[in-house]
């Protein structure tokens, strides 16, 4: 009982580290991308026209403001506070830090919002963003002498291709836990990305509608299932 507590006590103290070390660099982080266009505007003696740039932001603020909020509410609880703060800080969060968490997590074989589960997420996307940082260093270190085979027209497929791949294969595994549900909801967001391509953009907006279709599909097939085992019992 004396070594839970003690366990209890140091997580609690990891977590008011965490966030207070995540608050100020997140701060910090925001100041430096505002800063960023004034700076290399006053250096260049060229200011940004700050009415059309209010303008501009609102135009799309709104758009991406509701995007923020909803993948605040759907990642936090993924990703727990350690994660939550190195993965919006570092950015690239669907195609690279989400997917090395979640995993991660299934390798390791932790629940979300669990003290284990913090660990493994911020372990794994910390290393995530070092593997990105090196990467990126290494392809502006070989950009110039692998451009030939980049631009190659044969290789354009393969990189317009990255993240649908991704995604695929790591939607696989979840796919194969309920298939009805999952060929239900694929289906049905096929048809309306068909019917309706403007909202092919809005991919961040549209994981509210497919994700309330999948937990109601799963929520009448546990009741039905639950429904039949009293029957049984009866």
């Amino acid at each position: 009982m004396e070594n839970m507590n003690e366990n209890k006590a140091s997580y609690g103290r990891y977590l008011e580290r965490t966030h207070s070390l995540g608050r100020i660099f997140t701060v910090l982080v925001l100041a430096l991308l505002l800063a960023a266009p004034f700076v290399i505007g006053m250096y260049l003696k060229a200011m940004p026209d700050i009415p059309a740039c209010i303008r501009a932001f609102l135009s799309v603020g709104l758009v991406y403001l509701v995007s923020g909020i909803v993948e605040y509410l759907i990642y936090v609880p993924m990703l727990g506070a350690g994660g939550s703060y190195l993965a919006f800080i570092t950015g690239n969060l669907i195609n690279m830090k989400i997917p090395c968490a979640i995993n991660a997590r299934d390798i390791v074989g932790v629940k979300s919002g669990t003290p284990e589960n913090e660990i493994v997420a911020t372990l794994s996307i910390a290393t995530s963003s070092l593997v990105t940082i090196a990467v990126l260093a290494l392809g502006v270190l070989l950009m110039i002498p692998l451009q030939p085979v980049l631009q190659s027209p044969a290789l354009q497929p393969a990189f317009e291709n990255v993240v649908p791949a991704l995604f695929g294969a790591m939607a696989c595994k979840y796919y194969r836990a309920d298939r009805k549900v999952a060929l239900l909801v694929l289906a049905f967001m096929t048809l309306l990305f068909t019917l309706v391509p403007s909202l092919i953009g809005s991919t961040s907006m549209m994981v509210i509608p497919s994700g309330a279709l999948a937990i109601g599909l799963s929520y009448l097939s546990f009741a039905k299932a639950r429904k039949a085992k009293e029957g049984d019992k009866e």
